[in-house]
């Protein structure tokens, strides 16, 4: 690997991680993968992992285990160590190289903001939330910025959902079986599955929001996560956290109306909480993704003069199903 530049991609192994792959091969960079079987670097093996590092120029995480699943114990408990050991992993040996990568990006999630209906979370003014999700989320980015690395950028992935994969694609299998309607929060059982994690943990109560269908559905294209990913490590003023998610933020309405015509089913059942808790449970998943209000805006990407190739909800949803 020595003749070109080293890329190192840890997590690679799914559907972001084949794509960054991919187009980082394209761009002349010799890619090593890491992940719990290799090829070229595992997770049990941190010597090797530190050879991997030492004389990279780029280096981007994407492990974690999938949060597609309910929050029992054990999987709360695999969420939250998948990310911040591994990314405690790569940090020890980025600091103990001798020629550390110049640029490490670091997954994370958008879900780290709070419920919001009122405005726009961005980087600067953006308020964190409360809960599991929000807890992993910044126990992750804490691992990430921890310490002093001073001739590494580091840089947070807050992703919005990613059309073009599992959350997308479940979706659209649910609107192609009629159940493609506006989704409700409303009255539920209490539980602890939300509860927080962590050192410091934080939340309550199960939330409930009577947004009327209205909670906000941000999200992007997997062609500007890759595009993103490439324009962030060419603009070396781009650190911190940083928001990957479109500016025409869309609504749960909107939403399941362009799945509907987008899978040819005009008519889709509306559900109410206590019919997508029974169901999402079938589905060994949890109704936080389809409930929660999220509203990201991408300010420091659309400052530095970012560009979209996928700026509309309803193409994008079009091209997504397509492949």
């Amino acid at each position: 690997m020595s003749t070109r530049p080293v890329a190192v991609v840890a997590g690679w192994n799914g559907f972001i991680g084949h794509r960054l792959v991919a187009d980082l091969t394209e761009r002349g960079y010799a890619v090593a993968r890491v992940g719990r079987s290799g090829p070229d670097g595992r997770w049990d093996d941190p010597a090797g992992l530190a050879r991997l590092i030492d004389g990279a120029e780029l280096v981007i995480n994407l492990a974690g285990k999938s949060v597609g699943c309910r929050y029992i114990d054990a999987n709360r408990d695999e969420i939250l160590r998948s990310r911040v050991e591994t990314t405690r992993q790569l940090r020890e040996a980025i600091a103990a190289a001798q020629a550390p990568p110049s640029l490490w990006m670091n997954a994370s999630t958008a879900t780290i903001y709070r419920y919001a209906l009122d405005r726009p979370q961005t980087e600067s003014d953006g308020e964190l939330g409360s809960g599991f999700s929000v807890d992993v989320a910044s126990n992750w980015e804490r691992e990430l910025f921890a310490g002093e690395l001073p001739g590494t950028r580091r840089v947070a992935l807050r992703m919005a959902i990613v059309l073009g994969g599992p959350a997308s694609d479940m979706l659209a299998r649910a609107t192609r079986l009629g159940l493609g309607g506006t989704q409700y929060d409303g009255p539920w059982f209490q539980h602890r599955r939300y509860r927080g994690i962590g050192d410091q943990p934080t939340g309550g109560p199960v939330p409930m929001h009577r947004s009327k269908g209205r909670q906000k559905f941000s999200w992007i294209h997997i062609d500007d996560v890759v595009a993103a990913v490439r324009f962030i490590a060419e603009h070396e003023e781009i650190d911190g956290p940083v928001n990957l998610a479109t500016m025409t933020t869309s609504d749960n309405r909107t939403l399941m109306a362009e799945l509907r015509r987008a899978v040819r089913r005009p008519i889709g059942l509306p559900a109410w909480r206590w019919m997508l808790e029974p169901g999402m449970l079938v589905l060994r998943n949890e109704t936080e993704l389809i409930l929660k209000s999220r509203w990201v805006h991408p300010e420091k990407l659309v400052d530095a003069g970012f560009t979209f190739a996928w700026p509309e909800l309803g193409p994008a949803l079009d091209d997504a199903l397509r492949r």
